[in-house]
């Protein structure tokens, strides 16, 4: 899963992107507004007319306005990248103020100061939820997917045989508790050797060899 940086255009294509789509979503915002608002203010008979009317006034405009804080934002995050020589969260909150504070000079310091602040915590906000929103979808994707292997694993079989992992061998203590102190267990004890090759022999040790028979006749 790609990072909301990582997923977006390369720099210097990133400024006219940013500036279209902001001045779609500007427009078609404004279109939504004042189609409602040049409805309600117009008499009865020439609504529609009128809704229609509000939209090419003002729907270019905010579209515009839009469109310039798109392209001012991206500057500033094109520029912070070429600074860091990284792309993170942090360069976008510093976009946002910049942004803010640039488009509220001519109104003095204490405005300028104070639309850098609302920039840069609402950027904050923004880049917050989406880190949020990714880490949510990534631990509910990684929910169902162990919820999805350990539903197609037959039954016996831990998930650890399924990733390749090892299972320690375990004996039953019972068992052989059992045969080492019962008397047949004593007497047909076995001992176990191993060769090279891994492979085990077991030797009865409680049986002698039988005696080689002989053909001197006295």
């Amino acid at each position: 899963m790609g990072t909301p940086e990582s997923a977006r255009e390369p720099c210097p294509d990133r400024i006219l992107d940013d500036a279209g789509s902001a001045f779609g979503m500007g427009a078609v915002g404004a279109s939504a507004v004042y189609l409602i608002k040049g409805m309600y203010n117009s008499p009865a008979g020439a609504r529609l007319s009128g809704g229609v009317q509000a939209i090419r006034m003002n729907a270019p405009r905010y579209g515009g306005n839009f469109a310039v804080w798109g392209g001012l934002f991206s500057t500033f995050d094109c520029a912070m990248v070429y600074a860091r020589q990284k792309e993170d969260p942090w360069n976008s909150i510093i976009s946002g103020a910049a942004t803010g504070g640039f488009l509220s000079l001519r109104q003095g310091f204490a405005a300028t100061a104070r639309s850098a602040l609302v920039g840069g915590v609402l950027l904050a906000l923004i880049e917050g939820a989406s880190i949020m929103t990714n880490k949510f979808g990534s631990v509910l994707q990684n929910e169902q997917f162990m919820e999805g292997a350990a539903a197609s694993v037959p039954y016996g079989v831990t998930m650890g045989q399924v990733f390749g992992q090892s299972v320690p061998e375990t004996t039953s203590s019972s068992g052989s508790k059992a045969g080492s102190g019962s008397w047949f267990g004593s007497l047909f004890k076995k001992k176990q050797t191993e060769d090279d090759s891994g492979s085990k022999t077991h030797i009865l040790e409680s049986f002698d060899a039988p005696p080689v028979p002989t053909y001197e006749f006295k």
